[in-house]
């Protein structure tokens, strides 16, 4: 039987996307709260979960009405041992549902191909320890940050500004705050009316440029994700 991976998706611009393409063996489900989808109350049914990015913030509860389920159904995933997995606004999330904390980041948004810097604990991590070889650069797009993780969590990534880049929130429960989701075309739109003509062109051409390097950096995340979903289905 084929695992199945619930998808949160909070806005219409930033879908799974290559992500998706990438996972393998799994049966994808998305989700579109603000287009009026209900989120389940648990991820019963479900052997994977994935909370996308979006512009909101994690605790703006009063303009994004769905984000105390998402933080609910987070905290599901954790209680039952569903591998999880949070990108930019999903990590936050994941860090504010299991008790940590996201402010806006004082140094300015983070913007672009930016290094990754993995931590000693990454190196053995089930889901990233595939990526600390391979994975060297990834696009962020971010005013917010992590500034205190969950009690028990493991730092898996540090910025170059020393701010929380990834970390395993829960033993199965995981967050980056870069996006593996992204291309050129997808950025260009979050470009549009957003940056000065520019900087989005700088921005897209760097991409266009790093295609190759990126999905070689970023696609066995993808995969090794898929492999924890399935495992995960197998023992349930």
């Amino acid at each position: 039987m084929t695992a199945r991976v619930l998808v949160v998706e909070h806005e219409v611009d930033d879908p799974i996307h290559l992500m998706g393409t990438w996972m393998v063996g799994v049966e994808l489900t998305t989700v579109r709260p603000y287009d009026g989808d209900a989120l389940p109350a648990t991820t019963e049914g479900y052997d994977g979960l994935v909370v996308m990015g979006g512009a909101m913030g994690a605790n703006d509860d009063d303009t994004s009405t769905w984000l105390p389920a998402t933080r609910d159904l987070i905290r599901s995933a954790a209680a039952a041992g569903v591998p999880t997995l949070g990108i930019c606004l999903g990590h936050q999330l994941c860090a504010v549902a299991l008790g940590g904390e996201v402010r806006r980041n004082p140094k300015g948004r983070q913007l672009g191909l930016l290094d990754i810097g993995f931590t000693p604990a990454a190196l053995d991590d089930p889901l990233l320890g595939t990526s600390v070889g391979a994975g060297r650069r990834a696009m962020h797009w971010n005013d917010d940050i992590v500034t205190r993780l969950p009690e028990g969590a493991v730092q898996l990534a540090t910025a170059t500004t020393g701010d929380v880049q990834a970390a395993r929130h829960a033993q199965t429960v995981w967050g980056i705050q870069w996006h593996p989701e992204v291309d050129d075309r997808l950025v260009a739109a979050w470009a549009d009316g957003e940056l000065p003509e520019d900087v989005k062109d700088e921005l897209v051409a760097d991409l266009t440029r790093s295609e190759a390097e990126l999905e070689e950096a970023w696609r066995p995340l993808a995969v090794r994700f898929s492999s924890l979903v399935s495992s995960a289905s197998r023992v349930g």
